[in-house]
């Protein structure tokens, strides 16, 4: 049979993420939704979960995730998986955030018996996902603090001997205790350029590949977000399908606590096997799924060849002003005239500034209703280099509704929240001056639209209730393209 694979450290048997209390040990429930919902094993298909070195019933020190260790057990896997007697040679592979980027990294080995590569919610750039124009974010903390609880987590006392052992390898009492050490310290690295993080850029090391892919993202991601997504996409050669939309770290077909689909949509396992069925089978779909499915900010979903789909690209100035870089609120915001028709922006949009003063720099665009209430719709944030500062935003699929305008905040780096912003500055106290710049963006018509079933991401009202303010009135200084 096929066999679909997962690898990554949520897969020990006392637990995903802490001991759990299970009353005797059993395989990881992680993926039950594949057998139960999904009916993996009724379609004919195997399920393997894989420890990475360090976690579960694997030897080994972890490291920084992304890189030449997950490189290394990930082709084994799939070595492994593809030699076993009851395996047909053709792998999956399948995750969603860790067990997602491994997913990613499979796609990157372009491994022979690996035929399709299913990635929900995963890091595309590692480092962009730890610091942000050299601002350190908490996850460069929280995210070693995490793996190192988990790869020293305590397993169940009646599991096999040879599991315990292996799982023992890198606890405070076992032979390795300086694992915990050498992970934590992985992660410190500051230079961008480093070869550190140039081997966990996965978007870059997509290039040329041709696996048949399959992705989910969420715009309004804090934990695992929206950057260099499109990077990986357009250096990926091979088949591509996603869904994409306004909601936060969630799996497929995962639902409310009142019933509610996550993603808003219904479909994913008939989907996510009929992907399978094609490239691990060769059994050709009987439903035609669109390539790329999109929910925008309005909650309706579309239909797209590929994205991001643009009509119109363009720059409009930035004004000067000027904050102080203390860390708390001071900032200035401008705004655009209002449009005339429902306006969509999309892909990553760009600012570069030209600034006098030492410290950081957030900026922020928000969706400006004609009452003066705005929803933040995206933010960036960096240190402030000599001369002029590029950022580029997180990619973005938000429409602006007839009579709204686009505003830009740009000031100090807010304090920051878990789900909001979590970027830990040094700040300078002092005061900088924009002296002007400009802002890059793609946009698009929503009339020209193919509609799709579909529901609102249950998300998104949390996101709006919890990301509107008012911004002081004032004349609009640009006009969108």
């Amino acid at each position: 049979m096929p066999l679909v694979l997962s690898a990554g450290t949520y897969f020990g048997h006392s637990g995903q993420l802490s001991v759990e209390g299970f009353a005797h040990t059993g395989p990881s429930a992680r993926f039950d939704d594949l057998i139960t919902e999904g009916r993996l094993l009724e379609r004919g298909y195997g399920l393997g979960m894989v420890d990475l070195r360090g976690f579960g019933g694997s030897t080994g020190c972890t490291e920084a995730i992304g890189g030449n260790t997950d490189r290394t057990d990930v082709r084994a896997a799939l070595d492994w998986a593809a030699a076993q007697p009851f395996s047909t040679g053709s792998v999956g592979m399948y995750g969603k955030s860790m067990d997602g980027i491994t997913a990613l990294v499979g796609n990157n080995l372009d491994h022979p018996a690996l035929k399709a590569v299913i990635a929900q919610e995963p890091i595309w750039d590692i480092q962009r996902n730890m610091r942000s124009g050299g601002v350190p974010r908490s996850t460069t903390v929280s995210v070693p603090g995490i793996y190192n609880q988990l790869a020293t987590q305590p397993q169940m006392p009646d599991d096999d001997p040879r599991y315990l052992g292996n799982a023992a390898w890198d606890s405070p009492a076992g032979p390795h205790p300086e694992c915990t050490i050498l992970n934590t310290a992985s992660y410190m690295d500051p230079n961008p350029t480093s070869e550190t993080w140039r081997i966990r850029n996965l978007a870059e090391h997509a290039k040329g590949t041709d696996t048949p892919l399959f992705v989910t993202q969420g715009f309004l991601e804090w934990n695992t977000d929206a950057e260099g997504m499109q990077e990986f996409l357009a250096n990926h050669q091979g088949p591509q399908r996603a869904w994409l939309g306004q909601w936060d770290h969630k799996r497929g077909g995962e639902r409310t606590a009142d019933g509610r689909l996550e993603l808003g949509r219904e479909g994913w396992f008939d989907e996510v096997f009929s992907f399978y069925d094609q490239y691990l089978k060769g059994v050709a779909p009987t439903t035609a799924y669109p390539n790329v499915l999109v929910e925008d900010s309005t909650g309706a979903w579309r239909a797209e060849t590929s994205w991001p789909r643009a009509d119109r690209t363009g720059s409009v100035p930035v004004k000067g002003g000027s904050y102080t870089d203390d860390g708390a609120t001071s900032s200035y915001v401008q705004r655009s005239e209002p449009v005339a028709r429902p306006t969509r922006l999309t892909s990553i949009p760009r600012v570069s500034l030209t600034t006098r003063g030492t410290g950081n720099v957030m900026v922020r665009l928000h969706d400006l209703a004609p009452d003066g209430k705005a929803v933040m719709i995206n933010q960036q944030v960096s240190l402030l280099q000599p001369g002029e500062t590029t950022l580029a935003l997180r990619s973005t699929d938000w429409t602006l509704p007839a009579g709204h305008a686009l505003a830009v905040e740009i000031g100090t780096v807010q304090p920051g929240a878990p789900m909001i912003n979590d970027w830990l500055p040094t700040v300078s106290n002092q005061r900088v001056t924009v002296l002007g710049g400009r802002l890059d963006l793609a946009l698009d018509d929503p009339s020209r639209d193919t509609p799709q079933p579909g529901t609102p991401a249950p998300w998104t009202e949390l996101h709006r209730l919890t990301q509107t303010s008012t911004p002081a009135a004032g004349a609009p200084t640009f006009r969108l393209p």
